[in-house]
Parts: C-alpha cells; sequence; structure tokens
C-alpha cells in the first residue's frame, strides 16, 4: 500500500517571482472592484451612453439616489438596511486582504481613531473645500445640458427615512474611501506604479462610476478624487476622506429638504 501524499513543505517552496505577485496582485484588484465600484463604473459607462442615445437630451432627464423598495414600510427597512450590510462587504474583503500579513489593515490605511480631532476638522474642510464648488459645478452642467437632474433621496417618508439615509451616506464613504482609495492606491503601490498614476487611475475610478448623472458629475467627482488620492498619498489617512464624505452625502441626503423648495427648483434638485 502506497503512502498517502504529503503537501511540499512551504519554506522549501521557490521563491514568487516579481512578476508572478505583481499578477497575483493585479488579479485581487480586478476580483474586488468587479464585485465593488468597478462593476458599478462598468455599469455607469453602459447607463451614460443609452442616455446620449437615446434622443433626450440630458438636461431633461432625471436620476433618483436611495429608492423605496417596497410600498410597505417595514420591509422596505429591511430591504434598505440588507442593501447596506451588503454594500459593505466589499469594505471587509479590502480589509481582509490589506491584513494578510498580519499587520492591522485599519492603521495601515488610517482608518483608525488615533487622531479623532484631527481626522474630524480635516474632514470637514474637505467637505467644504469639495462640497460648495461641486454645487456650483452641478449647476453649470444643469445650464449647459451636461448633467441630468439629480433626486438626491426618494424615499417613502417614515420614522426610519432620516436613520437610513445617514447610514447610507456612511456606507457610500467606506465603501469608496477604503476600496477606491485606501485599498487600490495601496495595491499599485506594492506594483511598484508610480505616484501620479496611482492618484489619476484612483481619480478616474471615482468619477467612473457617477457617469449616470452625467458628464458634469464625472468631472466633479475626477476633481474630488484627486484631491482625496493625493491627501491620502500625503498623509495616508482616510479616516478625514470616510468623515468629509459623509458629511457631503449627509448634506445631499437629508440637508436638500432644507433648502427652500424655489431654491431647488432653480437648482434642479428635489
Amino acid at each position: 500500500m502506497q503512502p498517502a501524499a504529503t503537501e511540499p513543505d512551504p519554506v522549501g517552496a521557490p521563491p514568487v517571482s516579481e512578476r508572478a505577485r505583481r499578477r497575483r496582485i493585479g488579479v485581487e484588484i480586478w476580483i474586488v472592484l468587479g464585485l465593488s465600484l468597478g462593476k458599478s463604473g462598468v455599469y455607469a459607462l453602459v447607463n451614460i451612453v443609452a442616455r446620449l442615445t437615446e434622443g433626450t437630451p440630458l438636461a431633461d432627464q432625471s436620476t433618483a439616489l436611495n429608492v423605496s423598495r417596497s410600498a410597505r414600510p417595514y420591509l422596505d427597512l429591511t430591504y434598505q438596511l440588507l442593501s447596506i450590510g451588503f454594500a459593505l462587504v466589499p469594505v471587509a474583503l479590502a480589509l481582509y486582504l490589506l491584513s494578510a500579513n498580519g499587520r492591522s489593515a485599519v492603521r495601515r490605511i488610517g482608518l483608525d481613531r488615533a487622531r479623532p480631532l484631527r481626522d474630524l476638522g480635516v474632514g470637514f474642510g474637505l467637505a467644504a473645500l469639495i462640497g460648495l464648488p461641486g454645487l456650483g459645478l452641478y449647476v453649470v452642467g444643469r445650464a449647459v445640458g451636461i448633467t441630468v437632474e439629480v433626486q438626491a433621496a426618494a424615499l417613502n417618508a417614515a420614522w426610519w427615512t432620516v436613520p437610513v439615509l445617514l447610514l447610507s451616506a456612511l456606507q457610500n464613504a467606506l465603501l469608496e474611501e477604503v476600496v477606491v482609495v485606501g485599498y487600490l492606491m495601496e495595491r499599485l503601490r506594492e506594483m511598484r506604479w508610480r505616484a501620479p498614476a496611482i492618484v489619476v487611475t484612483s481619480a478616474l475610478l471615482r468619477g467612473s462610476y457617477h457617469l449616470y448623472q452625467g458628464i458634469g458629475p464625472f468631472v466633479g467627482n475626477v476633481v474630488m478624487g484627486l484631491v482625496f488620492a493625493e491627501y491620502y498619498r500625503r498623509r495616508r489617512r482616510t479616516m478625514p476622506l470616510v468623515v468629509a464624505h459623509t458629511v457631503l452625502d449627509v448634506v445631499a441626503f437629508v440637508g436638500y429638504a432644507l433648502i427652500p423648495v424655489e431654491w431647488r427648483e432653480a437648482l434642479g434638485i428635489r
């Protein structure tokens, strides 16, 4: 009787070549993006092509964010919470992969609470830096016809509407800043990409999955991506970016209701 075959000793295995290591990282990146925002970018690209070729000007088209999924409030709440929870799975995957060498992923990308006051201050500052010009770009885009009308929150009114919108804002921030900035930039750096290429790639990815809103939001989010990616390259912290992104989305999802109706109509916001 032949003895059972044994696995080769990993200690004696030949070292992995640099080319093989980079190939493996590249495949990993495609998998992570294919499960998250890369997939969203592809769909958004198809969507903008459909919008541009359907015969209706972009200025006369609209899109809705945070839509209701059921006319029954508690079933709608269930769907909303499930959607938020599953959207965070790629965040968990990215952090898990970044911690493969035993190092804490949250510390590696600066998602920890080591500097709470400074992170809050920087986050609010970045939100102001991006938010005000972004609103202006949206208005200009609507005026010149390259941006669709965006309905920021289409949820049915319920006791849980505002809490769910706040959770949705936080979910968007974590997903985008962890995957598009922290994870992607760390992995591209390991592949020996140059800093300008890493920053531009991160920014273009951010812009890609906003294409469904029109050309204006694509440009605005690329600019935002350049600022955020460059900040991360210099500081290696995503927490201020998560704060800034959350603030921006909270203002867009909840704060719009505080704007007078006449102003919202003039800005093309419902």
